[in-house]
């Protein structure tokens, strides 16, 4: 056990030597007497025992309403310090106090509930939340909050978005909202209840519901219209169904919601514009966004187009223009490969041993970037599993990088 709960439990002991002579001198004149579990607290904890030292102190610190802090502080402490089971019971003891005001009796509860969602034990902490969203006005967004980790946890999207309804504002009658939520909180809220709706669509899709898919997406899309992720199941979903030019249209949707994701829906609208018979409106479309946004895969994704129709010289050229203005190892893999098909003998061994090295060093960088916390994989993930926020995984867009 470190320095720090060390400090913490010696606080702690200072702290209960206080509030029990305060209460003694509140009741008596004669110099106040301790009781012997703190001592015996203080012995452990300079013998350097400071788990016989928590057991002491909670035993000689009654609990009531002057100590009901000190109780939660030393329970969120174990708790942060992975002693979930230690930090249980005193948040346990507290609630066998019939004593305590219902105000603290609800705090207690809270961090009790904190304690079993940090256990995995998701269904004692799911209940007393519940239990608070009616009881505790106080604590009823903080019981919401943290419902929502469970169900996230748990893909009960259902009830994720049931919450996520019950944390937004209720419009007014006069066309104002009720409720209280800060400025930056509601747009976290709705872009977490488009990725809920896109997570059920993603079931639907699965199993070939194309209509309720739909139906499930344009939700998304109504409770954020920037939602890229949704836009490019629509576009697939559309796709599917062989409404091709809706397809296209949900697709090319992302430009203006956020270009940096407009690689993601180049296979899709390949197969649309393939359908349709019309791969130079596809063509067009794909130089008008190198020109305005430009990114290694979307550059390589017109270079392949035009290595197809014009031969691997001139997608070469397109390509060494593209890389003196934004270099990238993706981008150099490819043209080394464009450039083997043109040599033979050394010459081609070199270009090949390079490639090989070049490839190695694209392998081991990361594709896409957290823009919240920093985390970096080669997946995407519409859900950060380092700072778990929705919509804040970005493709990696640079020369260190790519």
């Amino acid at each position: 056990m470190n320095n720090l709960l060390i400090f913490a439990l010696l606080f702690v002991a200072i702290a209960t030597g206080w509030l029990l002579g305060r209460r003694a001198r509140s009741t008596t004149m004669v110099a106040p007497e301790l009781p012997s579990e703190y001592y015996k607290g203080l012995n452990y904890l300079l013998d350097g025992r400071p788990d016989g030292a928590i057991d002491a102190f909670i035993q000689a610190l009654e609990v009531n309403s002057e100590t009901l802090e000190t109780h939660i502080a030393l329970g969120n402490l174990l708790r942060k310090k992975g002693e979930v089971d230690r930090a249980i019971r005193i948040h346990q003891n507290l609630l066998a106090r019939p004593s305590l005001p219902r105000s603290q009796v609800h705090q207690a509860h809270l961090e009790l509930a904190r304690d079993y969602i940090s256990a995995g034990l998701l269904d004692r902490a799911e209940r007393l939340l519940l239990e608070l969203v009616v009881d505790s006005p106080e604590q009823r967004r903080t019981s919401q909050r943290h419902l929502l980790e469970i169900y996230q946890s748990e893909r009960d999207w259902q009830r994720a978005t049931e919450i996520a309804t019950q944390l937004l504002p209720r419009k007014s009658i006069l066309g104002g909202s009720s409720g209280e939520m800060a400025a930056e909180e509601r747009p976290q809220v709705l872009v977490a209840l488009s990725h809920y709706y896109c997570e059920m669509g993603q079931e639907k899709l699965k199993q070939g519901e194309l209509k309720e898919a739909r139906q499930l997406l344009q939700r998304a899309l109504g409770h954020d219209k920037c939602c890229v992720r949704a836009s490019i199941m629509l576009g697939d979903v559309e796709c599917r169904s062989g409404r091709y030019k809706q397809a296209i249209k949900a697709l090319r949707k992302i430009r203006s919601q956020d270009p940096e994701f407009i690689p993601e829906t180049i296979a899709i609208l390949r197969q649309c514009h393939r359908e349709l018979g019309d791969e130079q409106a596809l063509k067009t479309y794909l130089a008008e966004c190198v020109s305005s946004n430009p990114s290694a895969t979307l550059v390589l994704a017109v270079a392949e187009d035009i290595r197809q129709s014009e031969g691997n010289a001139v997608a070469g050229e397109f390509l060494s223009t593209q890389l003196a203005k934004r270099p990238s190892l993706r981008g150099l893999s490819r043209l080394i490969s464009l450039q083997m098909d043109a040599t033979d003998g050394k010459a081609r061994d070199n270009l090949d041993l390079l490639q090989v090295l070049v490839n190695r060093l694209v392998a081991e960088r990361p594709v896409y970037r957290c823009i919240h916390c920093g985390f970096g994989g080669r997946q995407l993930h519409w859900f950060c599993p380092g700072c778990k926020c929705w919509g804040t995984m970005k493709t990696i867009n640079g020369p260190r990088d790519e």
